[in-house]
């Protein structure tokens, strides 16, 4: 055991040498490792103990913590009710007045609907009438283009404004006269045996192309056309239809348009003075239609002098019956008078006497009265001396 192992600063150090200082260090690190472990135990122990108090620290805060979860969490169902009972109550009042508005918008709806579909009933009425109107304006621009058709529309305003004004046999439409010509119409008066010529065929080439004028030349020729077809027309009309003994010497000319008839009075008087001169009437509707009433009074006086001679007949006839009546009806009076006067005396005959009799009787009344009497004196002695 003495080995020598090696040597430091000169010393030899042998094995034993090392064994114990190896054994040293051995019990040194042993020793060592105790205390650390013993240090760690204790460390470790604290540390439970502190881990130990802060679990129960940590418990004590989980059950503070818990307790006011709880009051939290009932604090929070209350107000989660009250806002649910709050948000109900909202919302049903939002609910009712969202109704309300519903219903008055749906009212104000219907309404604005209603006039709505009132006024475009009013517009859907309008535009038929005016399409009508239209179609109406083109037929009648149609007819005005042609000559025949043109004439067909006067003669049918003039028929309707003296059919609708005189009796049915005072005229005659296309009447056929002894030089064999056709007025549009002839009116019969009473007492004469002349007719009344109304021409209706009125020429409007003139008028149209003076509308259409364009500048004061075109005007001007329209207007010389005018004068030039009106004035034959009026010409032909006293020509044609002037029968002597047949038709009254004032003859009419039948305008069929107010317009015209104005138009032509005011820009074309030189017409209207040919007109005069040879005794042509020119007439508007309205005027044909006043001529006619003037004719249907004509008519009607004359129809009611005719009438007056047969209605006083009728009346005298009718006052001699009544005459006749009151004649028996006297007679019939006359004698129940006398059957009255009869009867009065009779009743005066009886009225005598029935006054005898009442006299009579009151005289006999009177005697019993006395008699009763005398009676009555003597009977009180007899009952005084009982």
């Amino acid at each position: 055991m003495q080995d020598i192992l090696f040597a430091i600063g000169g010393r030899a150090v042998s094995l034993g040498e090392v064994v114990a200082v190896g054994a040293g260090l051995a019990f040194i690190f042993l020793l060592l490792i105790t205390i650390i472990l013993i240090s760690s135990q204790r460390r470790r122990v604290a540390e439970a103990a502190d881990m130990e108090n802060r679990l129960r620290e940590l418990a004590y805060l989980q059950s503070e913590m818990t307790g006011r979860m709880q009051s939290v969490a009932e604090q929070t169902s209350s107000g989660q009710s009250e806002l649910k009972r709050a948000l109900n109550d909202r919302l049903d009042q939002v609910s009712h007045r969202m109704g309300q508005n519903l219903a008055e918008s749906s009212r104000a709806t219907g309404e604005n609907l209603t006039h709505l579909a009132e006024r475009l009933a009013v517009i859907d009425n309008a535009q038929r009438n005016l399409t009508e109107l239209s179609n109406r304006v083109v037929g009648l621009q149609q007819i005005l283009s042609n000559k025949q058709t043109r004439g067909a529309f006067g003669q049918g305003r003039m028929e309707a404004i003296v059919a609708d004004g005189l009796p049915k046999n005072s005229y005659s439409f296309q009447h056929t006269l002894s030089n064999g010509k056709r007025p549009d119409c002839v009116v019969k008066l009473p007492d004469t045996d002349q007719v009344i010529v109304i021409d209706a065929k009125f020429p409007l080439e003139g008028f149209s192309a003076l509308k259409a004028a364009k500048n004061d030349a075109e005007a001007r020729d329209a207007s010389a056309r005018v004068r030039i077809d009106v004035g034959k027309h009026v010409s032909d009309i006293a020509k044609r239809y002037r029968v002597l003994g047949e038709t009254q010497d004032t003859l009419i000319m039948f305008v069929p348009s107010e317009s015209l008839y104005a138009d032509l009075y005011e820009n074309f008087d030189d017409i209207i003075q040919k007109a005069y001169k040879v005794r042509v009437i020119i007439v508007s509707p309205n005027m044909l239609m006043l001529a006619v009433q003037t004719m249907q009074a004509v008519m009607k006086d004359a129809h009611m002098r005719q009438q007056a001679g047969v209605i006083i007949q009728l009346e005298v006839a009718k006052m001699m019956d009544d005459v006749s009546r009151l004649r028996d009806r006297v007679s019939k009076l006359s004698r129940h008078f006398d059957l009255a006067g009869r009867a009065i005396e009779d009743i005066n005959t009886s009225a005598q006497k029935v006054t005898s009799r009442g006299e009579k009787i009151t005289a006999l009344e009177i005697e019993d009265e006395s008699a009763v009497a005398a009676s009555a004196d003597a009977r009180p002695a007899l009952v005084v001396g009982e």
